[in-house]
């Protein structure tokens, strides 16, 4: 039988993609192989996020042509996908000329069978692309607009999972909040999607007008109490939260269900007004603390993260203080802290000069991580794998 193996980089979002990109190539026949060495085709499903990630998966294919090379061996099939597919197959090509394929990350459906390692937790989508466009970010342009997956497309993959044994389960989108509520046809993203249109920041929409009004209980809650009712569920997390859409329901029902995982992380990006401003991000330092306590308040167990991006587009020492004061009154669990780097074709990568030198970025960088993780330690929360 031919063997395929899949090389993962990047978020959860991937890692989920890829266990369903596993089940089709099980559907077809192949076998998983142990070790890039051995397949007949290996999968690259990249990040784009960062520009290190990107640069990481070009090493890694790198390292695995020079290696059939000085071993004299045929290269197996390489197939690349994920959110570096956002440059065109023509940058990729020219980019990383020992690809055999592109995979657009669109084409990776909810329909296929997830082939998981893990037999007690499991990832499972709720929607697919993005409808905000936050300036620094490429995963509207990577993985495209907003999609929900239907409610009962979701609740017989969750049945599933609990017939085979799952106990544990981790809805995923990349605004998993706003499950239910996409717009379509929105006419800005149109002007955002191509690269050559002018545009200033005052000209981006906010990301709430993205989104429909909500009528009585938000849809996300609604999604929650339905996957609570299955049997043999006894842990439902859910990935990635922004605050503009943490509605009170939510808080609510994280309050009253038991079943819910105290464990929310809450992307902040920064503390500082007008580089959330500059950011897109939609709300405020007071509005963040705001529903920070919020949530303390309703459900006293809550563990909170975030994650963090130091050196934005002018940050100043001012603006960054302001992040070091909201570290500190937030009083996070786990920071994903990350240095800006533009990301071509995003909104900021057009607008703003990538203007903090690196020397800045990194004590920044360190700074931050060293007051919010490694004094965390030993009371950081235990993320599934």
């Amino acid at each position: 039988m031919p063997s395929y193996y899949i090389h993962t980089f990047g978020c959860q979002a991937n890692k989920s993609d890829s266990e369903r990109i596993a089940g089709d190539y099980a559907a077809r026949g192949y076998t998983r192989a142990r070790s890039w060495k051995t397949a007949d085709e290996v999968v690259i499903n990249t990040c784009a996020v960062r520009e290190r990630a990107e640069h990481r998966a070009r090493h890694f294919a790198h390292t695995l042509v020079e290696y059939f090379i000085a071993n004299k061996k045929k290269k197996p099939k390489l197939i690349l996908t994920g959110c570096m597919t956002h440059h065109g197959e023509k940058h990729l090509y020219e980019m990383m000329p020992m690809i055999d394929e592109i995979l657009p990350i669109n084409e990776v459906g909810f329909n296929l069978a997830a082939v998981r390692k893990d037999k007690k937790h499991a990832w499972v989508p709720v929607s697919a692309g993005c409808n905000s466009f936050c300036t620094f970010c490429i995963v509207p342009y990577a993985r495209g607009r907003e999609q929900s997956r239907p409610l009962e497309d979701i609740l017989g993959e969750v049945r599933s999972l609990a017939d085979q044994g799952y106990t544990e389960i981790t809805l995923l989108g990349q605004n998993v909040n706003s499950w239910g509520l996409e717009k379509v046809g929105i006419g800005f993203r149109k002007l955002l999607l191509r690269k050559d249109a002018p545009f200033t920041r005052d000209d981006l929409p906010s990301n709430q007008s993205q989104y429909l009004s909500i009528h009585n209980v938000p849809p996300f809650v609604t999604l929650l109490r339905e996957v609570s009712t299955i049997n043999g569920i006894t842990k439902i997390s859910f990935m990635t939260s922004n605050p503009w859409d943490f509605y009170d329901e939510l808080i609510t029902e994280l309050a009253t269900n038991p079943k819910l995982d105290p464990y929310i992380h809450l992307p902040v990006q920064s503390g500082s007004d007008t580089v959330l401003y500059r950011m897109n991000r939609g709300y405020t330092k007071e509005n963040y603390l705001g529903l920070v306590k919020k949530l303390r308040d309703a459900v006293p167990n809550v563990t909170i993260g975030t994650d963090i991006i130091v050196g934005f587009p002018g940050e100043t020492d001012e603006e960054f203080a302001d992040t070091v004061d909201l570290a500190k009154k937030a009083d996070w669990k786990i920071a994903y802290v990350a240095m800006y780097s533009p990301r071509p074709g995003t909104a900021a990568w057009r607008i703003y000069p990538d203007d903090v030198p690196h020397i800045v970025k990194k004590k920044r960088w360190e700074f931050l991580d060293k007051l919010i993780n490694k004094d965390n330690l030993a009371v950081r929360p235990k993320l599934a794998k």
